[in-house]
């Protein structure tokens, strides 16, 4: 954590209402979190209800029984706390590479925000601690397979709990991987004694479904705009109509992604001398990856914010089981599966896809010097040179591998423990692919607005708009043109970066689900 972060004042999380510009906030880190303190009542109540249950003998699930399959075993006073600790212990099942730090920065964030609504039985201070561990950068090294997003994510909030109980693995701020014990002890606190429920709660939960199918979302949104961004560079490289995009072809449809990605791509080219120096050029219509673009990438914003707000309520809820009520109640149920955030990434799983379908069918035009009017492959001297032959073949490659990783992971289910849990959402695995398909859509578009960028400047003559210019400007920073055939993988790999930058025109920020 950086001294200007340390200064800043924190960003206050209250349950239920943490939106997903906070969020955002969170995965980038750079920021200190506070818990709202009026959510301290709520959770000092329901964690008095457990104890109550304790105290008075009663037998209830998750508090005093054994789980899953063995909930009918009972389990007497003196061996709760032992019950915790083993439950934590024999979950710790995962396996694969540690989560991204910013996967495990929401995660500790929003399992806060889950237990501090006051539905989990568990001592405000454990709460406290795990936002602790995010504020001095202490994170849990969490692994990122073994969970089927059913009872929650089981396996990786075990490995969180862990770290609470003097447990498991932590990486520190400088890169040093320390035991749960050294980190608690950094943050002045001693291993927890887990009491009744307490363990269960921190395993129960969404949480790591959830954070990875947010990381993706923030980087869905990062490759949508740059997508955008490429596709008007691209229609200025061949010339294309603005016609398509004029409003009252949009408003008769009704669709509002739709209707908002012709208005953004119209602001973006607004002023551009390029358009008007070809109006009686003759061209009647352009191919669909350029004409359609408001109808394809508006649909993928509307599935993009469907899954926005699906995430948003995701991140807010509890999510445990059982749960805790104001009337004493003690109510076992099942919103520990993660189905609506296996859908939600799913659906942005198909959004990525197609931004990076329509972006490389773009890219295979500008090559075409039969649609485009362009030199073939963007290069003089065409024969000893082979310009962007190959980038295309990289982004074709790349575009395609999307096609299978889009596959909905929703669909399948393996039930589990000895079959009580016996369909299950995988949605763990449908937010952690994400991250994949959204590097390889940043690869296929930052191709295209360098092919874009390379066509514009072939065909030099009147100006673009003035963002469209200013863009070309930012590709020009990064990579100059290609006047030979030379070394590109490293031109590829800024222009990745380039789409993954996360700021953008005004225009395309504001219909951005997390930043809108």
């Amino acid at each position: 954590m950086d001294n200007a972060s340390l200064s800043l004042p924190p960003l206050v999380l209250t349950p239920g209402e943490v939106d997903l510009a906070t969020l955002r906030r969170v995965h980038a880190g750079g920021v200190q979190l506070a818990l709202d303190p009026s959510a301290r009542s709520g959770l000092l109540a329901s964690q008095a209800t457990v104890r109550r249950i304790v105290d008075a003998g009663e037998t209830v699930y998750g508090i005093n029984t054994g789980f899953g399959k063995l909930a009918q075993t009972t389990i007497p006073h003196e061996r709760l706390a032992e019950l915790q600790r083993n439950l934590v212990l024999s979950h710790s099942a995962g396996t694969g590479s540690p989560l991204p730090e910013g996967v495990v920065r929401l995660v500790l964030a929003t399992k806060a925000v889950s237990l501090a609504r006051g539905h989990s039985g568990i001592a405000p201070e454990i709460v406290d601690a795990l936002i602790a561990l995010g504020n001095a950068g202490l994170l849990p090294r969490i692994p990122s397979k073994g969970s089927v997003g059913a009872s929650g994510d089981l396996a990786p909030l075990a490995h969180l709990a862990c770290v609470l109980i003097g447990e498991g693995e932590v990486t520190a701020p400088d890169g040093a991987v320390i035991g749960g014990a050294e980190a608690l002890s950094r943050i002045g606190l001693k291993p927890f004694v887990l009491g009744p429920k307490e363990g269960l709660a921190l395993l129960n939960g969404t949480q790591v479904s959830t954070a990875l199918a947010l990381a993706g979302l923030f980087g869905a949104e990062d490759v949508f705009a740059a997508g955008l961004m490429a596709g008007a560079l691209s229609l200025e490289a061949i010339q294309g109509s603005i016609k398509p995009f004029d409003a009252r072809i949009h408003a008769a449809r009704g669709q509002p992604g739709q209707i908002a990605v012709a208005a953004a791509v119209r602001t973006l080219l607004e002023g551009s001398e390029i358009i008007p120096s070809h109006a009686d050029c003759g061209r009647v219509q352009d191919p669909y990856s350029v004409r359609c673009v408001p109808q394809v990438m508006g649909a993928c914003l509307d599935n993009l914010a469907h899954a926005a707000r699906v995430l948003r309520i995701e991140a807010n809820a509890a999510s445990d089981n059982p749960l805790v009520f104001d009337n004493g109640d003690v109510i076992s149920g099942g919103n520990f599966h993660a189905e609506p955030v296996a859908f939600a990434a799913d659906i942005i799983a198909l959004a990525v896809s197609e931004i990076g379908a329509i972006s490389e069918r773009r890219m295979a035009l500008l090559l075409d010097s039969g649609l485009s009017g362009l030199p073939p492959f963007l290069v003089r001297d065409g024969g000893v040179n082979s310009g962007f032959m190959i980038a295309q073949v990289t982004a074709a490659a790349l575009a395609s591998e999307n096609k299978s990783l889009a596959h909905p992971a929703s669909v399948d289910s393996l039930p589990t423990s000895a079959n009580q849990e016996d369909h299950v959402s995988m949605a763990t695995f449908a937010g952690r692919r994400l991250a994949e398909m959204v590097e390889n859509t940043a690869v296929v578009v930052g191709i295209e607005a360098m092919a874009a960028a390379q066509g514009i400047e072939l065909k030099r003559g009147p100006k673009s708009s003035p963002l469209v210019e200013a863009e070309f400007t930012t590709i020009r920073e990064r990579v100059a043109f290609i006047d030979q055939d030379r070394f590109l993988a490293p031109d590829i790999e800024s222009m990745r970066q380039w789409a993954r930058r996360g700021r953008w025109p005004e225009a395309l920020q504001a219909i951005l689900p997390s930043q809108a």
